[in-house]
């Protein structure tokens, strides 16, 4: 057995546990017996059981989008579109993993912290993507607030996607996304 791939099985049999059982209910001993590895080698990878909780966050697929891989110049909307589009893609990728740690966000402050920062790096994006699909054409204040209403909503659709046995709603966001894009460049 590598190193590589006991720690990697102890992080998926955590994630596991954490997701039947939660993070409190779940043991380091269960999390060793279903990675098939020795108890202590879970505390030698990851000291504290918090620890596993911050590597899984480590493993969230990188939000980061360059905005030159979804803007159209001179189309906001479809801008937009494309950077919803993509993010929904790298979302469903780690559904499992995401809901785990909206979840566990309520009790676990460094799962919080670490959620707000992708947060914040999502109203970053979208602020580039609009300053990037406009030519910087739109007033800062403008940019902020159309940026944070749509991550607000993305965010939103993606904490309760996890709550939601039907399909979500396709019309809902596109409606968001040309309002935002019909608000700012109205008049130019």
């Amino acid at each position: 057995m590598t190193e590589d791939s006991a720690k990697q099985r102890i992080l998926r049999a955590a994630e596991a546990l954490f997701a039947e059982s939660g993070f409190e209910a779940t043991p380091t001993s269960r999390i060793a017996e279903r990675a098939g590895v020795p108890k202590g080698l879970v505390h030698y990878y990851f000291r504290r059981k918090s620890d596993l909780l911050a590597a899984l966050v480590a493993e969230l697929p990188d939000a980061r989008i360059e905005p030159a891989v979804v803007v159209v110049p001179g189309d906001l909307a479809g801008s937009l579109r494309g950077l919803v589009v993509e993010l929904d893609r790298r979302f469903n990728r780690s559904l499992a993993l995401s809901h785990l740690l909206w979840r566990e966000a309520d009790t676990h402050r460094a799962v919080r912290d670490a959620l707000a920062d992708r947060f914040q790096q999502l109203v970053r994006q979208v602020q580039a993507v609009i300053v990037a699909a406009t030519g910087g054409k739109i007033a800062a204040a403008d940019v902020d607030s159309a940026s944070g209403l749509l991550a607000r909503a993305l965010s939103h659709r993606h904490a309760t996607a996890r709550h939601n046995d039907d399909e979500e709603d396709p019309a809902q966001i596109e409606r968001e996304v040309l309002f935002i894009a019909e608000a700012l460049t109205r008049g130019q």
